[in-house]
C-alpha cells in the first residue's frame, strides 16, 4: 500500500541487470529495503571500501548528458529513471548496489525498475515523511526555457515541451500523485534523440549501449522504432519522468506544484540550488492528515 503519511521502503531485495547507455558496460544493480531515515543511497561494489554515495543535489557532479551524482572520489552516472521510479512510487529509504559506476539504461524509460519494486510490494515504516512545504513562488528562466514552483496544498507537476519537428511540436502534461498513475501514465515513457545526435555522440565514444532497444530515434519525418510510440505524447511524459528524478535528490517530496517548460537535467538542477538557497520561500514539516 503507498502510504503519503509515513515514510516506506521495499518490501524485499530486487536484483536486475542491463547495459549502460554512454559506457556500453553491463552493470548489476540490487536494491535493498533500507531503514527510517536512510535517505536513497548508491553503493559501488566494484570499488574498494564499497563506498557509499547519497543520492543528494549537493553530491550532484555532471548533468550534461545524465545525472551524476559523486562522494569521494567514487561516481554513479544515470540515475535519473531509477530516482524517477522511487519518487513516483514513494519510496524514501532504499540502498542501491552497483557493480560498475553507469545504472543500466533498462529500456530507456523507468518502466523495468518500476515493475521489479511493484512485484516486491512496499513497506510502510513507522517515521513520518517530511515534506518542503513551499510557501512563496521560486522561478528561474534560461530564455524560453523556466521551471517554477507555486504553493499547492499537494504535489503537483506540470511539464510542457516545444520542438521544431513535426512529430513533437508542443506538448503538455500534469501529474498529481493523488489522481494520476505513475505505474500507469509515466514509468514506460522512453527517452528520445535524434538520428543526427546519436552519430555525434558515438563519434566521440558516447552512447555506445544506445539502440532503438532503449531509445526513441526520430529522423526528419518518422519514428524509427518497430511499432512506434507507447502514448501519443510520449516524449513529454519521458520529460516529467526526467524531472521526478531530478526533483527527488532534494532528499525529501515537495509539496507544490513545480511548473517546467523545455527545461532539462541542467536547469532543473539550477533550479534545485536556487530552491535550496531562499529558504523564505518554504520551510519543512512532516506530512500531515
Amino acid at each position: 500500500m503507498n502510504s503519503f503519511y509515513n515514510q516506506q521502503t521495499i518490501a524485499e531485495k530486487v536484483t536486475l541487470s542491463g547495459t549502460g547507455v554512454h559506457s556500453g558496460k553491463k552493470t548489476n544493480l540490487t536494491i535493498h529495503p533500507a531503514e527510517e531515515n536512510h535517505g536513497i543511497k548508491f553503493r559501488r561494489l566494484d570499488l574498494p571500501g564499497t563506498p557509499d554515495i547519497p543520492a543528494l543535489f549537493k553530491l550532484v557532479v555532471d548533468t550534461s548528458l545524465a545525472t551524476v551524482i559523486g562522494n569521494h572520489g567514487a561516481i554513479v552516472s544515470t540515475i535519473e529513471h531509477l530516482m524517477a521510479s522511487f519518487a513516483g512510487l514513494g519510496i524514501d529509504n532504499a540502498l542501491v548496489e552497483v557493480d560498475d559506476y553507469e545504472i543500466p539504461i533498462m529500456d530507456g524509460s523507468a518502466r523495468e525498475f518500476t515493475r521489479a519494486i511493484s512485484k516486491v510490494g512496499l513497506k510502510e515504516q513507522d517515521r513520518p515523511r517530511h515534506l518542503f512545504i513551499v510557501n512563496q513562488p521560486i522561478e528561474i528562466t534560461d530564455g524560453e526555457k523556466w521551471v517554477r514552483v507555486e504553493p499547492e496544498s499537494c504535489f503537483r507537476i506540470s511539464c510542457s515541451i516545444e520542438f521544431d519537428h513535426p512529430l513533437i511540436g508542443l506538448q503538455e502534461i500534469v501529474f498529481d500523485r493523488a489522481e494520476n498513475s505513475f505505474e500507469k501514465e509515466i514509468c514506460g515513457a522512453r527517452t528520445f534523440g535524434f538520428v543526427k545526435d546519436l552519430e555525434l555522440l558515438k563519434k566521440f565514444s558516447l552512447g555506445k549501449g544506445g539502440s532503438l532497444d532503449n531509445a526513441i530515434v526520430i529522423d526528419n519525418d518518422k519514428i524509427l522504432n518497430e511499432g512506434g510510440l507507447r502514448y501519443p505524447d510520449e516524449f513529454v511524459r519521458h520529460k516529467l519522468l526526467d524531472c521526478l528524478g531530478d526533483f527527488s535528490l532534494l532528499g525529501m517530496p515537495i509539496q507544490g506544484h513545480i511548473i517546467t517548460h523545455k527545461s532539462g537535467h541542467h536547469l532543473n538542477h539550477l533550479f534545485i540550488k536556487k530552491f535550496l538557497d531562499e529558504k523564505q520561500a518554504w520551510e519543512t514539516g512532516p506530512a500531515t492528515r
